[in-house]
């Protein structure tokens, strides 16, 4: 009963949303002021206990704001090296287990749009959602011989991410030592694609046409869309039938069936960068479904990131080999992509270069080969190593603009992710591959 009533009341005016956030933020003092008091019995007492305590506070109140601020912390929570390992678990959480919306307020949503309730429209629906998220939550329906998922938007997230993505950056730049140039750019590019993710009927377009180009892939199953029973709010597919890929990971996956899935999915994407431009640019397991059939479904076509030709023809150049044996070249890319700025000072020009040399170099290494063993671990270490040191170089914290261009950020987000689920499919893939079945 609890619960029903705390999520029948979802902080959604500005007002009530900015106390929510002052009250975490009393709630993280407190805990400072609790750290402060164990070092002064005891020097040596970790900071792990103090991470541990705000990453559940600021979690608890993120959950129940629901919406932009806790999808930004879903996104940290992927970057293994920006966050202590606390906050990474505790935020990693906001992909799958999120306290779900009441019934009634469902109900009141399909009223708005459509003018009945569910029940009024499925033959079944679940009242309680299946899966839960940071933006929206999804129900199981059927109607007829189909079985439907039916996602619906949390309400007030459309109206409140200026001002939650506002509200979040104070907490990120305190508590996480983020660049504010950085952290600033990175917000924005944030708040462009988050506008985007919560307009349904949007995502309904991208998802039909993206879906039906992408059939060309062997081994994808995508899902059909229904327009008719879809709203700014709702949006209605049919349930792909199997195990979300984050749980069939956990139980194990046979290496022969991992090793179809991984080239399938490497096949997607590369399909999307280098044909679509425009790329399904939020790859977490939630948001893959193993198959009975052994066949990758890909669903949640929310956040996608449409590709300039600009940005196109000098980002991709950073996975040429050869970019590297012609430095005015390189250095010309570099340029184009904000790495280096021509009034950098020739100390922060050599540094700069030397720096985003060895990131690209490390970065594009599977570039370089017709296949790329991504069960490396020593590959994986040597990338997180080093993203840890970029994380504190102190050249970059002092940056007046960002090291950059804000295209690359959900691209950068979408190979890093792309990378990891890899890694954990402990796959070899074909770098460059072939589109027919």
């Amino acid at each position: 009963m609890k619960e029903e009533e705390e999520n029948h009341s979802i902080p959604v005016s500005k007002v009530n949303r900015v106390t929510h956030f002052l009250t975490t933020g009393a709630r993280i003092g407190r805990n400072y002021l609790r750290h402060y008091g164990r070092k002064l019995v005891d020097p040596d007492t970790p900071r792990d206990l103090l991470h541990e305590a705000n990453a559940d506070d600021i979690y608890a109140s993120l959950s129940r704001l629901k919406g932009s601020a806790l999808k930004v912390a879903q996104m940290l929570s992927m970057d293994r090296n920006l966050l202590p390992a606390a906050y990474q678990r505790k935020f990693a959480m906001a992909q799958y287990s999120v306290p779900p919306l009441s019934y009634p307020l469902v109900v009141k949503t399909f009223r708005s749009s459509f003018g009945k309730g569910p029940e009024e429209i499925f033959d079944t629906f679940t009242h309680k959602a299946v899966n839960a998220a940071s933006m929206g939550q999804v129900h199981k329906a059927t109607l007829g011989k189909r079985t439907l998922a039916v996602k619906i938007q949390y309400p007030g997230v459309a109206d409140s991410v200026k001002s939650d993505l506002a509200m979040v950056r104070p907490i990120a730049l305190s508590m996480f030592h983020l660049s504010p140039t950085e952290y600033d750019q990175f917000i924005s590019e944030v708040e462009a694609r988050m506008l985007e993710e919560t307009d349904y009927q949007l995502e309904l377009r991208r998802s039909i046409a993206l879906s039906e180009k992408s059939k060309v892939i062997p081994h994808v199953v995508f899902p059909k869309y229904y327009p008719e029973y879809s709203s700014s709010r709702i949006l209605t597919m049919d349930w792909l039938e199997g195990e979300p890929l984050g749980e069939a990971l956990k139980s194990g996956i046979p290496s022969d069936q991992a090793q179809v899935l991984g080239q399938a999915m490497w096949n997607f994407y590369h399909f999307q960068m280098h044909q679509l431009r425009a790329v399904h640019a939020d790859p977490h397991p939630g948001n893959f479904i193993l198959m009975p059939d052994g066949k990758l479904g890909i669903i949640d076509f929310g956040c996608v990131k449409e590709i300039p030709d600009a940005f196109y023809s000098s980002y991709f150049q950073l996975h040429d080999p050869s970019l590297f044996d012609d430095e005015q070249r390189k250095i010309r890319v570099f340029s184009e992509l904000g790495f280096i700025y021509p009034d950098d000072s020739p100390k922060d020009r050599a540094f700069f270069i030397d720096l985003f040399t060895q990131l690209v170099a490390l970065l594009g290494r599977p570039f370089r080969f017709e296949s790329f063993d991504f069960a490396d671990d020593r590959y994986f270490a040597t990338l997180y190593d080093f993203g840890e040191k970029v994380a504190n170089l102190k050249e970059l914290r002092r940056s007046k603009r960002p090291r950059g261009v804000r295209d690359a950020i959900y691209l950068n987000r979408t190979y890093f992710g792309l990378y990891t689920i890899l890694h954990d499919l402990k796959v070899r893939v074909r770098i460059k591959p072939s589109y027919e079945a």
